[in-house]
């Protein structure tokens, strides 16, 4: 048995699958999950919702059978399907008395400093009114082309558990969790429960991709859970389909993969790492140890500098062989840092003026990246 009686706050995530049927929207299936969540909140558990199927309802709503790829296809289907997937949620809450809220949500959100540090409060402000707070990407403003798209929700539950201090992230989805194959053709697969670290022999089990109208795979589950242990949230991968199950892995019954927290980083460090990167400082292998030594990157180290950014971005650190290791956040601009690439620190005030630090970044302003993140 697992104990999860210590818990107070839980994120659910659930994919299209469960949610869809032939004809569009699974009523009976939202009607289950918001009838579990209602009984979890009378356990004394706090429940946030993050819920994919807008792009498949909206798609189905129109009759468009395949997959929908063309942005501007995606974002009319998520237009259309938003309002259906949220009242089909109204009226579930509704029948336990429960009153449900929509927080459509883009990567930029939670790049910004401001709005990111903003969601924490306006969460908390629901969750003590006794509002259960659904999650969604916005997508139809967002897309992987401007940056402003998660890719998917998996990764987003995730960044909102780190955010507002879940300890415990539910990924239901259309299989019972980790297997060491494909359980559909590998008569020997084995589901594992119990997963204390993603590394490279965990992520190497995750393939496939999702179905015709999800953007979902185990790879981004296991991402996902990465994301969280950096919280110290816990992730349960399972299976939606079983009955009661949220009831029961509350309960402490060993259902899907379980991926125990890990090391536990302060809100900055994990808006640093959630962040997207819009530029790379390529440095030599001297300043890489030095950086592992929890010193400052100096110019001198800096080989190559890549992208465009501004004073207070978020930039990610390569090593001379071109593979990223660490995200920061540099005192200079991109041009700036280019200009002083490769000069000594006494060089600084010589090319920048008078006023500038004496360090592109400091320890404090560095998080180093695992085997999973690195991906």
């Amino acid at each position: 048995m697992r104990d999860f009686s210590s818990f107070k706050r839980v994120v659910v995530k659930v994919g299209t699958n469960l949610l869809s049927s032939a004809d569009g929207i699974d009523e009976s299936r939202i009607n289950k999950l918001c009838a579990q969540i209602a009984k979890l909140r009378e356990m004394g558990f706090q429940v946030l919702l993050v819920t994919s199927g807008a792009i498949g309802l909206g798609a189905k709503e129109i009759k468009h059978k395949n997959r929908v790829v063309h942005i501007p296809i995606r974002q009319a289907c998520a237009a259309i399907g938003q309002p259906i997937l949220m009242d089909h949620y109204r009226r579930a809450f509704s029948e336990h008395h429960i009153v449900c809220s929509q927080v459509l949500l883009t990567r930029n959100d939670l790049n910004n400093r401001k709005t990111y540090n903003n969601l924490r409060s306006s969460v908390s402000t629901l969750l003590a009114l006794g509002i259960v707070p659904i999650f969604n990407e916005n997508d139809v403003i967002s897309t992987a082309e401007i940056g402003s798209a998660f890719g998917d929700n998996d990764r987003m539950s995730a960044m909102v558990a780190s955010k507002i201090d879940a300890d415990l992230l539910i990924l239901l989805t259309d299989i019972d969790g980790l297997y060491t194959g494909n359980p559909k053709i590998d008569k020997k697969a084995v589901l594992i429960k119990d997963i204390n670290k993603i590394d490279q022999t965990i992520m190497a089990y995750a393939k496939g991709a999702g179905s015709t109208f999800s953007t979902g795979g185990m790879k981004t589950k296991l991402l996902a859970a990465s994301i969280a242990s950096m919280a110290y949230c816990g992730t349960i991968i399972a299976s939606g389909y079983v009955e009661d199950v949220l009831i029961k892995i509350m309960n402490g019954e060993e259902i899907g993969s379980y991926i125990h927290p890990g090391r536990r980083l302060n809100q900055r460090e994990r808006w640093i790492i959630n962040n997207s990167h819009v530029g790379t400082i390529v440095v030599d292998e001297g300043a890489r140890q030095a950086l592992f030594g929890h010193r400052s990157l100096l110019p001198s180290g800096i080989i190559k500098v890549e992208g465009i950014w501004e004073e207070g971005d978020v930039v990610a650190i390569a090593g001379p062989d071109g593979r990223l290791f660490a995200k920061a956040v540099p005192y200079f601009n991109s041009t700036e840092v280019a200009l002083m690439m490769g000069h000594k620190t006494h060089e600084i005030e010589a090319i920048l003026g008078e006023g500038k630090k004496d360090c592109i970044f400091r320890p404090e302003d560095v998080v180093f990246l695992n085997d999973a993140e690195s991906l």
